[in-house]
């Protein structure tokens, strides 16, 4: 194999091998940005998980979701979670906290003043109950909503039902 092939093939392999949302930082985010970024995931089912900080169900649930979103990964599912706390610059809080206790937990943080600006890019009738999850299936569309904590059977069973 010559030395440019094995490079193509070292950079093919690093991308492919690469999680969708390269950044693991917590993300500030507008409605109109969140609307793209769950354009971009077509394709794959979304399990999106509204949760904060304060939300002692939410910290409970995490996780479970973790899990078993892992467990199913090689099938095209993707975990994005949106934190809904205050807004702070840059989302320094959401994020100290996320780094410590979530490190792999791809979380969201919303931009803006009102608590259900993303949540309403997917859902007009969300009641701002956290947590809340949201299933979506590969067109883009929301399958489930999920609200409060459940168990990792109960998703296990709701995501296995889309694929």
């Amino acid at each position: 194999m010559t030395a440019l092939r094995r490079l193509l093939l070292s950079v093919l392999l690093v991308f492919y091998t690469q999680p969708l949302f390269a950044e693991t930082p917590t993300k500030p985010i507008n409605a109109a940005d969140f609307k793209s970024a769950l354009a971009s995931t077509r394709g794959k089912v979304v399990v999106l998980n509204f949760w904060a900080t304060w939300c002692v169900p939410c910290l409970r649930e995490i996780p479970d979701l973790l899990a078993v979103t892992s467990e199913v990964k090689a099938s095209g599912v993707v975990l994005i979670g949106v934190a809904v706390d205050d807004p702070s610059p840059g989302a320094t809080g959401v994020e100290r906290f996320r780094k410590k206790y979530f490190p792999d937990f791809f979380t969201y943080a919303r931009h803006g003043p009102e608590i259900d600006e993303l949540a309403s890019v997917i859902d007009p009738t969300w009641n701002e109950v956290v947590p809340t999850t949201y299933l979506i299936d590969r067109d883009g569309k929301v399958a489930r909503r999920i609200q409060g904590k459940k168990s990792i059977e109960e998703f296990r069973d709701a995501i296995g039902k889309i694929l």
